[in-house]
């Protein structure tokens, strides 16, 4: 084997741009063909920029009716026999269920299934149950004789109980933060920003995050509120543009919308919030502590994995408002406090979360399942 190729599939191209890139990256300089198949929508030309090719496909984040799903397992399954791939990297769960599968129906043995959260499937309780049956038998399939990716302990406990061999499973902690990129501040001057950055969805705790910012301001706390990030039309549990803008009106926040330049955005920044029911291991999270900031998030599988409690911020009950206030409070009140957990937080950054640990972690996974 020559030049072996390396296939990533995820469904969007601005979450492998976010997520992946730089990954992508290493392993081309490391001498893999690398190939990202994906839809194509404004963040296509920025993999090609890095020297990735991008393959062009639809995967639909909500399809699971069962024809869409046996049409999309069509699909991918032509792209691999097009592509022969040495090695193929399921990003998130929908592309580790069809790429997996397709994989399965070929034979394709080099496969890693990067299981990055359970995301809407585990938030909301409905479906919860559902989905764990559902996974007993799908995830031993489509994950075959690969290796699988989690980024949490409890997603490690999940995927083990659907009969995957421990020794099969990889915990990585999500894709890293560039620690360069990502660097400490001073506190800006003024009244101190409590953020909130994330995709507006309601299981980010966006809801809560409201209601504790209802609450400190009719108590009087001085500080201004502030939403990043856009509403997600793919998403079920998605908070409505006419949320944002009423709640604005209403003179509870600030709406800044999606920010193409993070560090500095977080910057910004005195406090930052992700009181969120559940992630993988929460990107925004380790970009804040990066930056030097305390943060404040909830027990929830993989908030609670990124942030100590009392240590580099503060973690507070899943779906509870009140004490997410008390948490804001106390740091607003305590501005030795703030600086004290932010300089933790960098450390911690640093020494688990940096992407350079992370991406070689990852690049070893390739070089064993091609041995």
């Amino acid at each position: 084997m020559s030049v072996p190729k390396l296939l990533f599939l995820v469904t969007e191209d601005w979450y492998f741009v976010s997520h992946r890139l730089e990954l992508g990256r290493r392993a081309s300089q490391m001498g893999y063909d690398v190939v990202v198949a994906t839809r194509c929508a404004e963040h296509a030309h920025l993999i090609e920029q890095a020297g990735i090719r991008v393959v062009p496909l639809e995967l639909s984040r909500r399809g699971t009716r069962p024809w869409t799903i046996m049409r999309e397992i069509m699909r991918v399954r032509a792209l691999y026999r097009r592509e022969r791939p040495d090695v193929v990297h399921h990003v998130a769960l929908k592309p580790v269920v069809i790429g997996g599968l397709a994989a399965r129906s070929l034979g394709m043995r080099r496969v890693i299934s990067a299981i990055a959260g359970m995301g809407f499937l585990f938030t909301d309780q409905d479906r919860a149950n559902r989905t764990r049956r559902i996974l007993q038998y799908v995830l031993p399939v489509a994950i075959g004789h690969g290796l699988a990716i989690v980024q949490n302990s409890d997603d490690f406990s999940i995927v083990q109980d659907t009969g995957i061999h421990k020794d099969r499973i990889r915990l990585i902690a999500g894709a890293g933060v560039d620690i360069d990129r990502f660097a400490p501040s001073a506190e800006p001057e003024g009244s101190p920003v409590v953020m909130l950055p994330s995709r507006m969805l309601w299981d980010k705790g966006v809801g809560e995050f409201i209601e504790a910012t209802r609450s400190l301001k009719q108590q009087g706390t001085q500080a201004r509120f502030v939403l990043v990030g856009d509403p997600d039309r793919d998403n079920p549990a998605s908070v409505t543009e006419t949320d944002l803008k009423s709640w604005v009106t209403d003179g509870l926040v600030e709406w800044w919308g999606h920010s193409e330049d993070m560090s500095s955005t977080l910057a910004k920044s005195a406090v930052v919030c992700l009181p969120s029911y559940r992630e993988g291991m929460p990107k925004v999270l380790l970009e804040a502590m990066a930056c030097g900031k305390p943060c404040i998030t909830t027990d929830a599988p993989g908030c609670r994995d990124a942030v100590q409690d009392g240590y580099s911020g503060l973690v507070v009950p899943v779906k509870d408002a009140e004490s997410l206030a008390r948490a804001i409070k106390h740091l607003l009140d305590q501005p030795l406090e703030r600086s004290r957990m932010g300089v933790n937080a960098r450390e911690r950054a640093q020494s688990t979360f940096s992407q350079n640990t992370i991406n070689n972690a990852t690049l070893e996974l390739y070089k064993e399942v091609l041995a």
